[in-house]
């Protein structure tokens, strides 16, 4: 009976991004983004309850793939392709499909994560639950606002489906970013993830919602700026 609780916690995750994905194309963008945060939390326990059980298996893996791909990949791209749909100009009838491109790369990013064996204590491109949490924080952070700039309406689809392509090569990307796996919790070793940690902490407080984007957009970034001292070492 114990070996399907963590299939139980994946299958959790799927239908909180099928719910999401609901609220996406009704525009309820809010709690499209609640319940991709639902889903991250049931994708987190669903592994630690397989390591704790000693229960994974091969079923498991792929069905934790195929519901992060719905989750975090094809939920983000349906707000985006939702948000895209407001703007009235001439290639707003092509534009907003564009984004579903994301949740094919989710896809690629997924299936070379179960492939890649060098991504036992850190990542190989930009995880599929940052990125979709960085969309959904920015569309419900500031889309409202970035919509009714005059000086942006114009460019502003163009601007978003360029952040898109950008983060479909982060996604499936050969650049190492770090996780926050713990061996040992002294500072030596560390640095990195608690320097993100506090961080991160202070950015939410400061800016809410929106935060949440910024500290994937910082997490990028630091993760650029350690993979090169890395290198210089």
């Amino acid at each position: 009976m114990k070996k399907h609780i963590p299939n139980t916690i994946t299958c959790c995750n799927l239908i909180s991004g099928c719910i999401a994905t609901y609220f996406a194309f009704q525009n309820e963008f809010q709690l499209a983004l609640l319940f991709i945060v639902v889903g991250a939390v049931f994708d987190f326990f669903d592994g630690m309850v397989a390591r704790l059980l000693h229960v994974s298996s091969p079923i498991g893996k792929e069905l934790d793939s195929l519901a992060d791909d719905i989750t975090f990949g094809f939920a983000p791209s349906a707000m985006v392709f939702s948000y895209l749909c407001t703007f009235h100009e001439p290639h707003s009838l092509i534009f907003p499909f564009l984004a579903f491109v994301m949740a094919a790369f989710s896809a690629l990013r997924l299936a070379k994560f179960n492939l890649d064996e060098r991504q036992s204590m850190g990542f190989i491109g930009l995880p599929t639950p940052a990125n979709a949490l960085f969309w959904g924080a920015l569309i419900v952070g500031c889309g409202e606002w970035l919509s009714s700039q005059p000086a942006l309406l114009n460019i502003l689809p163009y601007l978003i489906l360029i952040l898109v392509f950008v983060f479909c090569y982060l996604l499936v990307s050969e650049i190492p970013m770090f996780a926050l796996k713990f061996k040992h919790w002294g500072w030596k070793g560390n640095e990195i993830k608690y320097v993100f940690l506090l961080t991160s902490a202070v950015i939410l407080i400061v800016f809410q919602i929106i935060g949440i984007a910024v500290v994937i957009a910082w997490y990028i970034v630091l993760s650029v700026i350690t993979n090169i001292l890395n290198k210089r070492k």
